[in-house]
């Protein structure tokens, strides 16, 4: 039973950690409009894939980052200047024309989600703090196989919310057809205030 909380927890805090619109889920959602649901499923496994490791690395080293915050702070700064970068290419990729049959390299989707999945610096602070709570409240155990169970949970609390964005990709082009056009424009808008909230938490 202590082993199916821990992956309850897990599921939980990432899937309502990532439920308002943000880079990971939004690029799914992009990848859905203008690729296909199968590419935007490989996306979102790839980013997941990830996402365990983020969190394994959080807990597993959960008492060195308590003891070395500079080491927080240097990802928070990183993951900055990553949000900038990544507004000036969606903004760049919106003054394309996007034909949709132009999807590149199928097999490729998998690792982009990889990669957008590892340059959220913010991700590995996130699952730190959230674990050193309910770990404080008692709710989770912060040593293994509890870790794994925890971070198998946050993988499949992921993949979940992803594939929400996904399932609801169509009704979105169908009703909010703004979306559709301007989703290159509003990821770049998102990286954007991403870059500047994290400014400003620092």
């Amino acid at each position: 039973m202590i082993f199916i909380t821990h992956i309850f927890y897990g599921i939980l805090m990432a899937y309502f950690g990532l439920i308002s619109p943000g880079m990971l889920n939004m690029t799914a959602l992009k990848t859905r409009i203008n690729v296909g649901k199968t590419e935007s499923v490989k996306f979102a496994v790839g980013a997941s894939v990830v996402v365990f490791l983020q969190s394994f690395i959080a807990l597993y080293f959960a008492e060195f980052f308590v003891a070395n915050p500079a080491v927080i702070e240097k990802l928070k700064v990183a993951g900055i200047v990553v949000f900038f970068i990544l507004s000036v290419f969606f903004f760049m990729q919106a003054q394309k024309k996007i034909n949709p049959k132009d999807s590149g390299k199928k097999g490729s989707y998998f690792y982009r989600g990889m990669f957008m999945s590892s340059v959220n610096m913010l991700a590995i602070p996130f699952y730190l703090g959230m674990s050193i709570y309910l770990a404080s409240s008692n709710k989770i155990i912060i040593e293994q196989p509890y870790i794994l169970m925890f971070t198998l949970g946050a993988a499949l609390g992921s993949f979940l919310l992803f594939y929400t964005y996904i399932s609801f990709a169509k009704i979105i082009i169908e009703k909010v057809s703004f979306i559709a056009k301007n989703i290159n424009y509003i990821l770049s808008l998102l990286f954007v205030l991403l870059g500047v909230l994290t400014i400003i938490k620092l």
